[in-house]
């Protein structure tokens, strides 16, 4: 690609910390590991931080953590990457899907009470593309019916609502660190919580379910390997050192953007409300009503043929096929999340963008908008 729709942004201060681990005794289980930790628990403000080997695996932790298993159910959103509802079902509990805001994207909060019935034990949702759910309803809400709050926060590290750090809202929340994220350790997640037993029992299932007390052969539950390495640690160390440089540059690049499409009537920019301190993740614009899901696949490909790397983000997770088949869902279920879904185009957003590589993919998006015939 000409223009890529990602790129991680490695300085030469990361490229040292990592090989000063291999120079190390410790591969593993080292300093790096807990400091690593302890700075993202600062970050975020809260009281534990247990680094795991993908976002994935934090919230499948946090899912055990809670309790939740077999005959519960958790409300979470169908508009998310795949993960959210997976780290559900990992745990034999039923994802039932409430749709979505249209502005935030989030899950709406006025049509989770419809969907509470005696079975539900959790609310999961999810921060879209980095702009924070409207976690104040969600805690009312959850308060309420005495429900857990999990917060998959795994794309909006930096982001705050009314100048509070997203991951602090909830009985405990997860971040990720995939190369396309704010930050990055190569593959990687984080629990964070102020829950000392929830932050006991995943620094356990971390690494094996070993207990705090016993040798390394004593394991007291069940467990996994669910660890991060040093170098992953040293690496986040590193990118978390620069997080408010990344935030600044990523705002740049959604400011050219923003600035670019504001005279656009066939396509919608993404909207920031004036509570949220945003940290973006991703720039993800949509297709005005009337375009159709081949309309947008079209532009797609004539944007990767221009070299302009895109993606359609995200496909609701409903429409998945084996969720189909497990949980009876179909199209129409969730209008709102599927009519999204069908106009989204990820456009190229990394931190070294520059203005005319966005000028470049503005202009190409016009054009191929402006050839499927709906201007």
């Amino acid at each position: 690609m000409t223009i890529p729709l990602a790129r991680p942004d490695i300085t030469q201060q990361e490229i040292e910390a990592v090989l000063a681990v291999l120079h190390d005794s410790y591969l593993a289980l080292g300093p790096r590991l807990s400091a690593f930790e302890q700075a993202m628990a600062r970050s975020v403000g809260v009281c534990h931080a247990i680094a795991t080997n993908s976002g994935t695996s934090a919230l499948h932790l946090v899912v055990r953590a809670l309790g939740i298993g077999p005959g519960d159910e958790v409300i979470t959103t169908p508009f998310s990457f795949i993960a959210s509802a997976n780290s559900i079902l990992f745990e034999g509990a039923r994802p039932v899907f409430v749709d979505i805001e249209p502005d935030t994207l989030s899950i709406d909060p006025e049509r989770i009470e419809a969907a509470i019935t005696p079975r539900t034990k959790a609310i999961l949702a999810v921060d879209v593309f980095g702009h924070p759910a409207d976690w104040p309803a969600l805690e009312r809400i959850a308060k309420r019916h005495r429900l857990h709050l999990i917060e998959d926060s795994a794309e909006s590290l930096g982001s705050t609502l009314d100048g509070r750090p997203c991951g602090s809202f909830g009985d405990a929340a997860i971040f990720g660190f995939y190369p396309n994220k704010q930050i990055t350790t190569g593959e990687g997640g984080v629990v964070v919580t102020n829950d000392a037993q929830v932050a006991k029992l995943c620094r356990s299932m971390v690494n094996q379910g070993r207990g705090e007390e016993g040798g390394w052969l004593d394991h007291v539950r069940l467990g996994y390997n669910y660890r991060m390495d040093e170098m992953s640690a040293a690496l986040g160390i590193s990118q978390l050192e620069r997080l408010d440089e990344i935030i600044a540059a990523r705002s740049q690049v959604a400011g050219w953007y923003a600035a670019s499409l504001s005279e656009a009537k066939t396509v919608v920019a993404p909207r920031v409300s004036a509570s949220v301190g945003m940290s973006w993740f991703v720039y993800v614009v949509r297709l005005a009503e009337g375009f159709t899901g081949e309309d947008r696949d079209r532009i797609l490909k004539g944007l990767e043929e221009r070299g302009i790397g895109c993606r359609n983000y995200f496909a609701p997770i409903h429409l998945q096929p084996f969720y189909r088949e497990l949980l009876g869902t179909k199209e129409g279920d969730f209008p709102i999340t599927e009519s999204v879904a069908r106009r989204t185009i990820a456009l190229p957003f990394f931190n070294r963008m520059t203005q005319n590589e966005v000028q470049t993919v503005v202009e190409a998006l016009r054009e191929l908008v402006t050839s499927v015939g709906k201007v």
